[in-house]
């Protein structure tokens, strides 16, 4: 990727992407593409949305141009085709129908360029029972799966953030979407409308812990697997300065360095023996108490 304030290098040099502007995982997915190279114009509304971070401070508005457009206006909707037609890929993150009510949907936008490529970014989808319904990262997560996956067994799943649905169920997923159907624009000089949901990127994001639990290797259960913190060593430790301390010594010549250089090698054995791993979780535990 290029650094930050080196618009216009890098593989996307020379492709023109519209922003209508919005939160979360849309401006993220538009940053990319800025990051990439390609020359993004946000299309802001008079007064701004956003959860009240200072523009100064926005770092997913980087490497982007900025236009203020009212789409409530009598011309707002004319000026964003206007960009349109000269553009590669737009992104809207509205709710179903809204774009289409402003004047800007894929319709409305491909008539004026065929070749455009419309991405639009949602949390439910553009059909389904909850797809007019609001909802947060949090929420979409929680409805596939995923956000179980996650925490203590004796808590409340934990909440990551905004990372897992917002940014890598939704804005890569879009990203994913726009280049592939920029490289099949190119080729063939016809626009796709890439409908990218939160929902469906984070399902999707689960399928190699899918499989593995249809073949018994996972536990449908928090904190009793290889990579959700059932592990000994693969997990946090808590050490003498109050702070953490990550491990991930999965593979067996790693593990036992590890359990080398932590003075517990009589608990080698423990590695493949999950009986043995509340026993080798207390020994390691122990021994990181002792260090900063």
């Amino acid at each position: 990727m290029t650094a930050a304030g080196t618009p216009g290098h890098g593989p996307l040099a020379g492709v023109r992407v519209v922003e209508l502007a919005g939160i979360g995982p849309g401006p993220f997915a538009a940053m990319l593409l800025a990051d990439l190279g390609a020359d993004v114009v946000r299309v802001d509304r008079p007064g701004g949305a956003g959860l009240g971070v200072d523009p100064a401070h926005d770092i997913t508005n980087r490497n982007k141009r900025s236009v203020i457009i009212d789409l409530k206006a009598e011309d707002g909707a004319s000026r964003v085709l206007d960009l349109a037609e000269r553009a590669d890929i737009l992104i809207e993150g509205y709710r179903p129908g809204v774009a289409e009510r402003l004047g800007v949907g894929p319709e409305d936008c491909r008539a004026r360029n065929p070749a455009l490529v419309y991405g639009r970014m949602t949390g439910w989808g553009q059909e389904g029972p909850l797809a007019q319904r609001a909802g947060h990262d949090i929420a979409y997560i929680a409805l596939t799966g995923t956000l179980g996956m996650i925490g203590d067994p004796d808590r409340p799943p934990a909440v990551p953030a905004n990372l897992l649905g917002d940014y890598a169920g939704g804005s890569l997923y879009l990203v994913v979407g726009l280049l592939a159907a920029l490289h099949h624009a190119r080729a063939t000089g016809s626009g796709q409308t890439v409908d990218a949901a939160i929902v469906d990127g984070t399902a999707h994001l689960s399928t190699m812990i899918h499989g593995m639990m249809a073949a018994g290797g996972w536990q449908d259960r928090r904190a009793a697997n290889l990579l959700d913190g059932g592990c000994p060593y693969y997990g946090t430790y808590e050490t003498a300065d109050g702070r953490h301390m990550a491990v991930g010594p999965l593979e067996q010549r790693f593990y036992d360095q590890f359990v080398d250089l932590l003075g517990i090698p009589e608990l080698g054995p423990a590695h493949k023996d999950p009986a043995r791993w509340e026993e080798l979780r207390a020994a390691v535990a122990d021994r990181f108490r002792t260090r900063t």
